[in-house]
This record gives structure tokens, C-alpha cells and sequence, in this order.
């Protein structure tokens, strides 16, 4: 037996971080057991969890530092309420069934703990560090997280520290407005005036790239830090190195032209899947998609996004091509699909039932006198609420 779990509660310097291991003493984590109160490093001394003075608890538990502990003010915490909030924790632990008591003699556990250097209220090291460690012993022994809750948390959740929002398309539709004037003047007012919203797309376009380089997508980034950002190359050559270039410059995705050899296609999804960027693969003047997309299917290298794209310069000669939609999906599995090409506010909702996971927008809003009010009759087409925040409460 080998089991793990994790907990983060509090805030502030006194909050609470630990990772935890539970296992046979004849097992891996026995192993890990005696290997950490007999290879010691200066600053994260191995410690017993006690009751009290001469009174350990069981399951045997050895308390492992995080953060070099430097002084011996900074030792007492790590001694004082840190250490006996653990050892109670794995006692109440047993008490309640979570570990069975039969198996206390059988069962050794390593906490990992943090402990911040300047946290001094000794009340709430105790109470955050105990209730970290109950509930990632009660995780370990459940098995907390199954993959299918990884699977449906990675991208709907941000981790607290991370210092920026990672941004996924995982609750289509959406809404994307292609900055494609080529006066930063311009569309830098119009990416002050869009709303914050968790269904709204910025899309860097060709032409603005073309006349300011990659480095435009950071300047909308400064402005609209939380934002997906999407940068339109149309890659045709030499796949894996422009994804790398729009990966570095900070984009979230990359947008890959339909008629690009099928090898540079291949380079490009590969690099956006290494970098983890999304790959989105534009079908302007691409005869049949779905061939195209069969051909990648068998190598395994599905865009994210498929873009089913109406040229500007013939939107008055060509209907939009919305019919391969669910072909496109069989094909794709949770491949997205966007529309582009003079969509709007009267053809959006169409573009929607037809099974579109993403409208582009360009002229239509980046043109309009009221960019904000028409940014928004598009969301509300999209039938989701204008802004959305999600509470974590599993915890």
C-alpha cells in the first residue's frame, strides 16, 4: 500500500501545505520512512508527530519540513504547533475510521509540511495545519482526486499562486473578435472596451501581425491579461517553429492554415501540444475539410480547433460553409469548430444551432461606435451569462 494525498487551507504567512504519504512499513513508504530519520539534511530535520513528550502517535508519522527551517525561533514552530497539530490530527484520524485501528501498527505515514518563516500566530498554524492534515489523509485513504476529476478539473480550475490565469476552452460556445485592422491605435481601443468575460476570445489577426509581429499578442495581454488569445499566422511553413514563436510571445493558441503541407500541419499540432498551446487549423480555401482532417486523424494529430472560414474578400459571392459541422465533430471527437466570415448579430444564432462552438467577429465589432454594447448582444446570443466565476467548495 501506497497511498498519497494533499491539502492547502488558511491564508495568509500561517497557511497550511501538506503532502502525505501512508503506507505498509514493508512497503515504499516504510522504505521512505527510515530513509528520512537516517539521511538527515541541515534545515529540514525529520521529526516524530507527538502527543506529547514521549508519547508519538500511531500510525508512526515523521514530519518532514518544506522550508529550511534556519533558526531555533523559527525550529519551535516546527516543534510547538505545527507538530502536535499533526500528531492530533493523525489520532482523530484513527478515532473516526479513516484509518483502521487495526492496521495502526502495520501503517507508517511522512508529512510533508510548510511552514512559512515569518507566520507567528501559533492558534492558527495549529488549526490550519491540522485540518490540512486530516483532510489530505482522508484524500490519501479515498483515493481523492479518480482521474475523472483530473480530467474534468485541469481545465476549469487555476491554481492560487500561480500569479495569471492559464484560460481553456472547455465550456463552448464562444465568442472571438479578430483584431484584423492593422492600427494598433484602433484596435487598442477596441481591446479596452470588450468586457471581461469568461466566453470571449481575442483574436490577434493576421494583418495586425503582419505589421507588428508576435510581440502585439502581449500587448493585448497587458490589457486584458485574463483573456484567451488567439494568433492568427495562417502557419503554412516551417510549423513547429512559428508555434514556438507565438508560445513564447504568450498566445494561448495558434492558428494553422488548412493548406499547409500535411508535415508542417503535423509539426504545428505537435508543437502547440508541447508548449501547450491550442492548435487551430483554418480552412480558408481548403476544398474538403474533412479530407484533410482524415488524413491527420491517422497520424493522430487532430487540431483543437477547426476554423470553417468565408474570405473577406468574398463574403457577398459565397454562402458561409456551416453544413460539414457534424461530420467535422465525428471526425474531431472534442475538436472544437469556429465560423468565420462576415457573421452577424442576425446570422450568429444560426452559425450557434448549426452546432458552431465559436462565432468570429471582426468588422462588425471592431468597427462599431459602441464595442462594448455589441460585444455584448453577441454574448447574450451565446446564451451564457456575461461574466462567470467559479467557487471551489470540494475542499
Amino acid at each position: 500500500m501506497m497511498n498519497v494525498g494533499e491539502a492547502l487551507i488558511g491564508d495568509g504567512e500561517e497557511v497550511a501545505h501538506i503532502d502525505l504519504m501512508i503506507g505498509d512499513k514493508n512497503g515504499p513508504v516504510g522504505m521512505a520512512f527510515t530513509n528520512a530519520l537516517s539521511q538527515m539534511s541541515a534545515g529540514h530535520t525529520p521529526l516524530f508527530a507527538l502527543i506529547r513528550p514521549n508519547l508519538p502517535v500511531k500510525p508512526s508519522t515523521v514530519v518532514v519540513p518544506k522550508v529550511t527551517v534556519r533558526n531555533m525561533k523559527e525550529a519551535e514552530k516546527v516543534f510547538g504547533p505545527a507538530q502536535s497539530a499533526i500528531a492530533k490530527a493523525i489520532a482523530d484520524s484513527v478515532e473516526e475510521g479513516v484509518i483502521p485501528e487495526d492496521k495502526a501498527e502495520e501503517l507508517v505515514v511522512i508529512v510533508s509540511v510548510f511552514l512559512h518563516p515569518h507566520a507567528d500566530d501559533y492558534n492558527k498554524i495549529y488549526r490550519y495545519n491540522y485540518g490540512a492534515t486530516k483532510l489530505a489523509l482522508k484524500r490519501a485513504m479515498d483515493g481523492f482526486p479518480d482521474i475523472k476529476k483530473v480530467l474534468y478539473e485541469k481545465d476549469r480550475s487555476r491554481h492560487p499562486s500561480l500569479g495569471m490565469k492559464v484560460t481553456k476552452l472547455w465550456d463552448p460556445p464562444y465568442l472571438q473578435v479578430a483584431l484584423d485592422i492593422p492600427n494598433w491605435g484602433h484596435m487598442e481601443r477596441v481591446v479596452k472596451d470588450l468586457p471581461s468575460n469568461d466566453h470571449l476570445i481575442i483574436e490577434a489577426g493576421t494583418p495586425l501581425i503582419k505589421r507588428y509581429g508576435v510581440d502585439i499578442v502581449a500587448k493585448i495581454k497587458e490589457i486584458k491579461s485574463d483573456t484567451f488569445v488567439i494568433a492568427d499566422l495562417k502557419t503554412l511553413d516551417t510549423g513547429n517553429l512559428e508555434v514556438r514563436m507565438v508560445a513564447d510571445a504568450g498566445a494561448d493558441a495558434v492558428v494553422i492554415s488548412g493548406l499547409a503541407p500535411l508535415r508542417t500541419m503535423e509539426k504545428a499540432i505537435e508543437e502547440a501540444r508541447k508548449t501547450g498551446i491550442y492548435s487551430s487549423l483554418d480552412m480558408l480555401n481548403v476544398k474538403n475539410p474533412l479530407a484533410v482532417l482524415k488524413e491527420l486523424s491517422v497520424g493522430g494529430m487532430m487540431p483543437d480547433v477547426v476554423e470553417l472560414h468565408r474570405a473577406i474578400d468574398v463574403e457577398q459571392e459565397e454562402r458561409h460553409a456551416w453544413g460539414d459541422i457534424a461530420e467535422i465533430k465525428q471526425i474531431g471527437g472534442k475538436m472544437l469548430v469556429a465560423v468565420a466570415g462576415g457573421i452577424k448579430e442576425d446570422t450568429a444564432p444560426e452559425a450557434i444551432n448549426g452546432g458552431a462552438d465559436i462565432i468570429i467577429v471582426g468588422r462588425g465589432i471592431t468597427n462599431s461606435k459602441d464595442v462594448e454594447g455589441v460585444s455584448r448582444r453577441f454574448l447574450r446570443l451565446l446564451k451564457e451569462e456575461i461574466d462567470q466565476y467559479r467557487v471551489m467548495t470540494d475542499f
